[in-house]
Order: structure tokens, then C-alpha cells, then sequence
């Protein structure tokens, strides 16, 4: 766990792989994850589509407690392929029935095991990845991540708009199968299994004790949380709005464009300058006062609508970054089962957003969960402002400076 000598050796052509992989994980999710939505929607006939998402990371919770177990019965390498061979299934079924409460059931499925596809990919990467590199390392990461996902929006709306649905199915199969076929050939030999016999009670026990992974939790959850809001009913207000999808796939490109400027640098700031705190408190101030515009955001502008979001988006790619940055550099590769609890806090906010936000629909209207946005992520500022803060390479050096003197 934190701080504990450990060794590490890093795998710099296992860590391009998996990062490639990524890549086209982030593209192959792009075309369907704005879509998502309104296909919920399309299928129930109502706005309130959040059981679905409530539904689907209740589930990928429980996967996440449990997939220390899994590891340790199959190996990460089997458990990455056996979730992404259900995704292919979905994605090829879906193909074939139109929106209908069967669809709503596989996209579902799609929504799970891309989650617990990402996990345990990530889980492979910190056994190649070192601590002292895991600014960069995880900023190059999500920046290759985010370009994936940035080409999605455009692609899928305009997809969308000539083929329907099912047309982007099949092409985010095809993807799917493309990676299938990569990881396969790639990521054999590391099949590692989780040698540990720990239960979920004594799981969070060991999380519990360590009050910095809980403060980071926290923050890691408010940021969750701001996408599963942002992503699942942004759309739906752009075309109450009267926004055409064409015109919201541009605005929704120019929104992503942070994520690829943004991730490495920071990951390098932290790496060498700062370390992580002082920016995640920056972070979350830019965070919540973008996100109090978008409630008093009316124009139906594509360039006003793209800048808007945008800046929404600077904070949480600093907050991406950074999370991962001060998570991985106080825990190693043995810690799977630490790195799936800590995954969690996706599923977990997930939980919490569709939950809270069905009710909130009940009495207000969509554009009300902008502004209830802003009061979840000042919550955040409380553990960021408590964090014990990494070690740059740079306060390292002055503090060696400073004992010799």
C-alpha cells in the first residue's frame, strides 16, 4: 500500500500496447456513449432514463467488490477478454432489434462490461508502470484515451442522423472486434492472478484506514459524478433546446478538445514541480464556476455551446489526471484489489447521480441538475484542501539539499 517499499520495473512496450488499446477503447465508447440517452429514451418514451444507468453500475459495484475474486479464479488477462467477448455479443445482437426494452437490456450490458473492461486494463497497466513516472504515465495515457473520444461525436451523430442506431453498432462492434484481436496477440504472458484471500468487509477496512485514499476517493467520486450528470442529460438539453445532433457533435468535440491538452502537462507538473493538491484545488474551482454558466446558458449557438463546455472540461481533465497521479503513486501493482475498490467511485456516483437525479425530475426540469452540480463538486474542496500532498522530483531534490546543508 502506501509508501511501502516495493519493486517495480517498467514495461515501456507493454505500456504503448495497452495505451493503443485504449486508444481505440476510447473511440469504440465515444460513438455510443452520448447516444446512450437518448436511445434509453427513445425505447421508454420518457426523459427520466436514469434507472437504466442506476441499474447498470449497481451491477458493475458489484462486479468491481468482487473482481479481486474473479482475478484470482482466471487471471487479469482472461478476465479482460471474457468482458470484452460479452460486449461483442451485445454490440452484434444490437445490430439486429430496434430500440425496444431488449435493446435497453444489451446496451446495458455494453455500459457494464465496457466499465469493468477499463478497470481491469488498468489494473495490467500499473503491474508495467512505475511510481515515480505515474504523472506521465497516466496523463499520456488518458490524452491517448481522450483522442479516441474525441473523434466519436462527430462521427456518431452524423452516423446516427444517415444509419440510426443500429448502424452504430456496427461500427463500434467492428472496432470492438479489431481490439478483440490486438490484445489477444499483445497482452499474453500477462495473465497474473491475485494471490491475496481478502473479503469485501475486509476490503474496506484496509481502504478506511487511509484517510488520503479516502479523500481522493471522494474527489475521484465528485468528478464521476460530474460526468455521469454532464453525459447523461447534457444531450437531452441541448435538443430540448432545439439543437440539431449535427450541430451538438461539434459542441461536443470542441468540449473534449481539454483532454488532449491538458492530461500530460499536468501529469508532468505533478511529476516534477507541484506534486498534486494545489492543482486539484484549482481544478475544482474552474470546474464548478463553468458549470454554473451552463445553467444560465440559453443560445442555441454551436461556437457558444462548444466554448461553454469546454471550459467545464478544463478542470475535470486536470482532475483525470491528477487523481490517478496521487492514487498510483501510493500503491503498487499487488494492490488489484485496491485498484478495483478505488474504480469504484465511478459506479458508485453513477449510483448516486441517476438515483438522486430521477427524483429531482420529478419536481424540476433537466436544466436544474446543472446547477445542483456546482453544490456536489464545492463538496470536493474539503478532502482536496486535506490531502497530504506527494513529492515532487523537484521538492525531493530541495529536501535533499536542505539535509546535506
Amino acid at each position: 500500500m502506501a509508501n511501502k517499499k516495493h519493486k517495480e520495473k517498467i514495461n515501456d512496450g507493454k505500456l504503448r500496447l495497452i495505451t493503443f488499446i485504449s486508444f481505440l477503447l476510447g473511440f469504440s465508447q465515444s460513438l455510443l456513449v452520448y447516444i446512450e440517452s437518448s436511445y434509453f429514451e427513445l425505447s421508454l418514451g420518457s426523459e427520466n432514463v436514469s434507472v437504466f444507468y442506476f441499474i447498470s453500475y449497481v451491477i458493475a459495484l458489484l462486479g468491481l467488490l468482487n473482481m479481486h475474486k474473479i482475478i484470482k479464479l482466471v487471471g487479469k488477462s482472461t478476465a479482460f477478454f471474457l468482458c470484452f467477448f460479452m460486449q461483442i455479443c451485445a454490440m452484434a445482437i444490437l445490430t439486429m432489434v430496434p430500440p425496444s426494452v431488449f435493446g435497453i437490456i444489451l446496451l446495458m450490458v455494453n455500459i457494464i462490461t465496457a466499465y469493468l473492461m477499463y478497470v481491469i486494463l488498468d489494473i495490467i497497466m500499473e503491474s508495467y508502470s512505475e511510481d515515480k513516472k505515474s504523472g506521465r504515465i497516466r496523463g499520456m495515457h488518458l490524452t491517448l484515451i481522450s483522442a479516441g473520444f474525441m473523434m466519436g461525436p462527430i462521427l456518431s451523430t452524423r452516423i446516427l442522423e444517415k444509419y440510426d442506431y443500429s448502424g452504430l453498432f456496427m461500427l463500434s462492434m467492428i472496432i470492438s472486434m479489431i481490439i478483440f484481436v490486438i490484445g489477444l496477440i499483445g497482452l499474453r504472458g500477462g495473465n497474473n492472478k491475485f494471490n491475496g484471500n481478502i473479503t469485501i468487509r475486509d476490503l474496506v477496512k484496509k481502504i478506511f484506514i487511509n484517510k488520503n485514499l479516502m479523500r481522493i476517493y471522494w474527489i475521484s467520486f465528485v468528478l464521476e459524478f460530474f460526468y455521469a450528470l454532464m453525459t447523461v442529460y447534457t444531450p437531452l438539453y441541448l435538443i430540448d433546446l432545439g439543437m440539431t445532433w449535427s450541430q451538438i457533435g461539434v459542441a461536443f468535440t470542441i468540449m473534449l478538445i481539454p483532454f488532449i491538452l491538458i492530461n500530460y502537462p499536468v501529469g508532468v507538473i505533478a511529476d516534477k514541480l507541484l506534486g498534486e493538491k494545489e492543482m486539484i484545488v484549482f481544478a475544482l474551482f474552474i470546474m464548478a464556476f463553468s458549470t454554473l454558466s451552463v445553467y444560465f446558458v440559453n443560445s442555441k449557438s454551436v461556437l457558444i455551446w462548444g466554448f461553454v463546455l469546454f471550459m467545464t472540461r478544463v478542470g475535470a481533465a486536470m482532475i483525470e489526471t491528477l487523481r490517478d497521479s496521487y492514487f498510483y503513486k501510493r500503491i503498487d501493482g499487488d494492490d488489484m484489489d485496491v485498484i478495483s475498490f478505488f474504480r469504484t467511485s465511478r459506479s458508485a456516483a453513477y449510483i448516486a447521480a441517476t438515483a438522486v437525479s430521477a427524483m429531482l425530475l420529478v419536481v424540476f426540469s433537466v436544466k436544474i441538475m446543472f446547477l445542483f452540480l456546482v453544490f456536489v463538486i464545492l463538496l470536493a474542496l474539503y478532502p482536496a484542501f486535506t490531502l497530504v500532498d506527494n513529492k515532487s522530483e523537484a521538492e525531493l531534490k530541495s529536501s535533499r539539499k536542505y539535509v546535506r546543508a
